[in-house]
């Protein structure tokens, strides 16, 4: 079937990381790694088989990515954004 074709999850993980581009929330970009890593565990032969299964490892590798961008890039604990203009007073 279409999901157990490795290039299948790589060419959706390119999709989703443009839409990150296009849309920056670092939501999409999660799901991008997942999707690539699940691609390169099919292609290397170490992952394969039913949709479950793949959709399992496509979820938990996203959660571990997201998790780790949140705390590389997410505020300190403690620290709080501050805006010294609003975009509407702009001329």
């Amino acid at each position: 079937m279409w999901w157990q074709e490795w290039w299948v999850w790589i060419v959706g993980g390119i999709a989703l990381g443009v839409l990150e581009i296009i849309a920056p929330a670092f939501v999409l970009l999660g799901f991008s790694i997942g999707a690539l890593a699940t691609g390169v565990l099919i292609a290397l032969g170490l992952l394969g088989g039913s949709l479950p299964v793949l959709i399992l490892v496509f979820a938990v590798i996203s959660l571990v990515a997201w998790m780790v961008m949140r705390k590389v890039f997410g505020l300190k604990r403690g620290q709080v954004k501050i805006w010294d203009e609003d975009i509407n007073d702009r001329s």
